[in-house]
């Protein structure tokens, strides 16, 4: 490994990502076919070299039969084995220079290994589906799999005219041709490789809420029979979006759409503008509506504000966390105190060797990271106060919107809001291990409720 990319390497993934450029856009053509589950993609990258000329780089991807790879147009040298694929190009690139990289591959997509099992691409009964977090994007496409590298997307994919294909960003176009219809997505917002989403099934979509009035065009595309529990359990998101706009500051996208399987998902996850769910998480009862805005909110926290590199993990997942108790508390159920007492007195009878600046790989999706985190955002919001609290969140999806961010950048963003130190905060609640006792503030704290929406709001589009 080159002094370069061990400079830039991430911690727990060092075999994922090239930190010697970054890519400013993505063009992916794809061709499927689900029966036989076989993808045959052309992808065209822009990109950037760093500070020193580009000898050499590699971009991760799946085991797929290479096709043609080519540098500003010319053949480089390269191989492909152990998910890298290496590339050495016929001249170096200057540092600093833009410069382009094509890449036609073709296979059957199947899930990366990981530590939580197969990730990314995962072929369903009757199609696909793209889940990524944290590694799984080599899975389906050739990409710089770092989550600061962050880029526009447009996706191209060609299928049979029976399957919807679904993906975070604007429906540019859909066109159907004997029989196979192309539909074509664009995400401008800059993306980490993670977050794309993609789900090829039978779907129907329906509209949430009403753009019309000037809010964010929601829809959701889900198995036909599922629209009437559907429509209850995700009747309140439209609620949602209004609160976390007031307390989070303006939507970071154009749009937002959630996702429904026929089959069950072990957690609903997260990518650019887009939430996957399972038929599991769909029952007509809103069992799993703190889910629902716990997806919501990662669009703020995670999506748009993306952390450095997976030791800082805690800034989606607590700020998620914390969204669900406040998403309670403003719609008329417990407290968002009450919520951390709940957390608190769970941790307590839990061992206490997890540390949220770096918890390791093995601990980095642990359920006690998701909660200690949603405590230390309170506890941030008990030091603070509310009026100084709520600045304080607007600010930082508002400085940082698009942008990437560490455990340090929140610790210097949210001193500027606070008259006294925070520094024993992040101390306690951060860099140490032992669980603080629970963080009460100083006078009460709960947000006026919001009246109650209606039953239903769904409509077919």
């Amino acid at each position: 490994m080159s002094p370069q990319r061990a400079a830039g390497a991430d911690p727990y993934f060092p075999e994922n990502g090239d930190a010697r450029y970054r890519v400013h856009r993505y063009e992916l053509t794809l061709d499927y076919r689900p029966g036989p589950n076989r993808i045959s993609g052309t992808a065209r990258l822009n990109a950037i070299a760093g500070r020193t000329p580009l000898t050499e780089f590699h971009l991760n991807l799946a085991d797929f039969r290479i096709g043609r790879v080519k540098v500003d147009g010319r053949v480089p040298h390269y191989t492909h084995r152990g998910g890298r694929l290496r590339i050495r190009p016929a001249k170096a690139v200057r540092a600093g220079a833009a410069f382009t990289v094509e890449v036609h591959w073709s296979g059957n997509p199947k899930p990366v290994g990981s530590p939580w099992g197969g990730l990314g691409w995962e072929e369903l009964e009757d199609g696909a589906l793209v889940a990524s977090q944290p590694i799984g994007a080599p899975s389906w496409y050739p990409c710089n799999d770092r989550p600061a590298d962050k880029a526009s997307y447009q996706i191209s994919v060609t299928t049979p005219s029976a399957y919807s294909v679904v993906a975070g960003g604007r429906l540019l176009t859909r066109t159907t041709k004997a029989s196979t219809t192309t539909w074509v997505y664009e995400q401008s917002a800059p993306t980490s490789s993670y977050l794309v989403g993609l789900a090829i099934g039978k779907y129907q979509t329906v509209l949430l809420g009403d753009p019309g009035l000037g809010g964010v065009p929601q829809a959701a595309h889900i198995p036909a029979q599922l629209l009437p529990q559907f429509s209850r359990d995700f009747a309140r998101q439209p609620q949602m979006m209004e609160l976390f706009q007031e307390l989070f500051g303006p939507y970071p996208f154009g749009e937002y759409g959630v996702l429904v399987t026929e089959e069950e998902l072990d957690v609903p996850v997260e990518a650019q503008g887009l939430s996957l769910f399972g038929a599991n998480h769909v029952d007509g009862a809103r069992s799993s509506e703190r889910l629902v805005a716990h997806e919501l909110a990662h669009q703020w926290f995670g999506n748009s504000v993306t952390i450095a590199d997976w030791r800082h993990i805690w800034l989606n997942e607590g700020f998620a966390k914390y969204a669900e108790w406040l998403w309670s508390e403003r719609s008329g159920g417990r407290g968002a105190q009450q919520l951390a007492a709940i957390a608190h007195r769970k941790l307590s009878a839990l061992p206490q060797d997890l540390r949220l600046s770096d918890p390791g790989r093995k601990l980095m999706f642990d359920d006690r990271l998701y909660e200690r985190g949603g405590l230390t955002v309170h506890a941030l919001r008990c030091a603070l106060g509310d009026e100084a609290f709520f600045r304080m969140l607007r600010g930082w999806t508002g400085v940082h919107r698009g942008g990437v961010v560490t455990t340090t950048t929140l610790a210097a963003h949210a001193a500027r809001f606070s008259d006294q130190p925070l520094d024993e905060v992040f101390a306690r609640w951060v860099h140490g291990t032992r669980l603080p006792a629970l963080p009460k503030p100083v006078s009460p704290t709960r947000l006026p409720a919001m009246p109650s929406y209606p039953p239903s709001n769904a409509e077919p589009a």
